[in-house]
């Protein structure tokens, strides 16, 4: 019987900065994505996720559109490595400041 095991890659996640378990691949190609790759944690990849969906809802992006996708790469830049991102909370409201 043969049985595989996977090794976990482990990242300091610049999101949470502490030793979290990495992406498997980076999510998209390019310079940012190998970015993430390499510094990003799978968690804090899920949590962009979760965000990307209440900011797209939020603003009503058109991702159709390329203004609206360049601003939600800078949003996406900003959750994950810190900056001035508009986060729009679950539930409505204003954006927040973060």
């Amino acid at each position: 019987m043969t049985r595989e095991t996977k090794t976990i890659t482990i990242v300091q996640c610049a999101k949470f900065n502490k030793d979290l378990p990495a992406l498997d691949k980076a999510p998209f190609p390019g310079e940012l994505g190998q970015r993430i790759y390499e510094n990003v944690s799978a968690l804090a990849w899920d949590s962009w996720q979760e965000q990307a969906t209440l900011v797209i809802n939020h603003y009503g992006l058109n991702m159709a559109d390329p203004r609206a996708n360049d601003f939600l790469f800078e949003q996406m830049e900003a959750f994950l490595f810190g900056g001035d991102a508009s986060v729009p909370e679950a539930g409505g409201g204003a954006p927040a400041k973060k």
